[in-house]
């Protein structure tokens, strides 16, 4: 006999999955926790099985639960996507977002596609600039809505990432010993090129320019190369790259944001756009901590070989 699945069961078991336990789950489906263990008792029942082995506050995925989580991912995806169809405008049209080219590979693509998914026929113009010239352009109505990076967040900004900036280099290379120090930065118009200069003077470092290219490519390969330093958000490193750690004697460098700028008079496309980049940074890096977190390079922990770390690329 044909049975339905309800996907709010399905839902609340790719919640536990995701996080591991019922506790963080039920938080982020905005329900009590007693809730979502009646939801996937309900689940199990339907099934006949086992869905999760439990121990102690961890839930692990079964046999079962592992050949019930493709098809659940499907299903959810299905039911999001078909209700998305038939609840919302169809938007035809193009929208111009303004990117700094030190987040535009690592942040921007995961929106991309998101957006894509859901509105394929609205097309997404990438255009890609220092955060100085994004914001005139803004002003000057050239472009739709902008992220920037920035110490802080100007006015009508929303900042959706805080992350430190740290000093990078290549794998196994010594670079950062070297006097004058090489450093790859940005164009002299990138924000983190003052907060650079302004930490090495503190730090009595005499240093010299290598790459000064707005296009992050010759700064990542000069850094890979093992001709320079270089200044990076810590979720924006490339996984070819190594963070230094505090032993490596560079000064620690400010937290920096990524922000969202989107005019009072925007387009309902590029709230929309907007809606999508503030869902995706939030499901990856979680929400933005009230007050700012001076977090440095001095945090970072050093190797056993006591000279450099590789953090994950993930919120804390």
């Amino acid at each position: 006999m044909t049975r339905d699945i309800d996907i709010a069961l399905l839902r609340a078991f790719l919640a536990v999955v995701e996080t591991g336990g019922v506790t963080t789950a039920a938080r982020i489906l905005n329900r009590t926790q007693a809730a979502v263990s009646l939801q996937i008792k309900r689940l199990e029942e339907l099934f006949g099985t086992e869905l999760f082995v439990r121990e102690k506050k961890r839930f692990i995925l079964s046999p079962a639960g592992e050949r019930l989580f493709g098809n659940a991912q499907r299903l959810v995806a299905l039911n999001d996507e078909t209700w998305n169809a038939m609840t919302t405008p169809q938007f035809e049209g193009e929208v111009l977002l303004g990117v700094p080219p030190d987040i535009v590979t690592n942040l921007v693509p995961p929106v991309l596609q998101r957006f894509n998914q859901a509105w394929p026929r609205i097309n997404v113009s990438l255009i890609c600039k220092a955060s100085t010239l994004l914001l005139e352009e803004l002003a000057e109505r050239k472009l739709d809505l902008i992220l920037t990076t920035e110490i802080d967040s100007g006015s009508g900004g929303e900042t959706l990432l805080r992350d430190r900036l740290v000093w990078v280099g290549g794998p196994g290379c010594d670079t950062h010993l070297q006097r004058p120090l090489p450093v790859s930065l940005g164009s002299k118009l990138c924000r983190f090129r003052p907060e650079v200069v302004k930490a090495l003077q503190k730090a009595r470092i005499d240093w010299r320019p290598v790459s000064q290219d707005c296009n992050m490519e010759p700064l990542y390969a000069t850094v890979r190369a093992g001709l320079a330093v270089a200044p990076l958000m810590r979720t924006c490193v490339p996984d070819y790259l190594e963070i230094l750690g505090a032993d490596a004697g560079l000064p620690p460098l400010p937290d920096f944001c990524v922000n969202l700028y989107l005019p009072e008079s925007a387009s309902d496309i590029a709230r929309e756009l907007a809606r999508h980049i503030r869902q995706c940074f939030e499901q990856r890096f979680g929400p933005v901590p009230q007050a700012p977190q001076r977090r440095v390079a001095s945090d970072l922990p050093a190797t056993k070989s006591g000279r450099k770390s590789r953090l994950p690329v993930a919120a804390e």
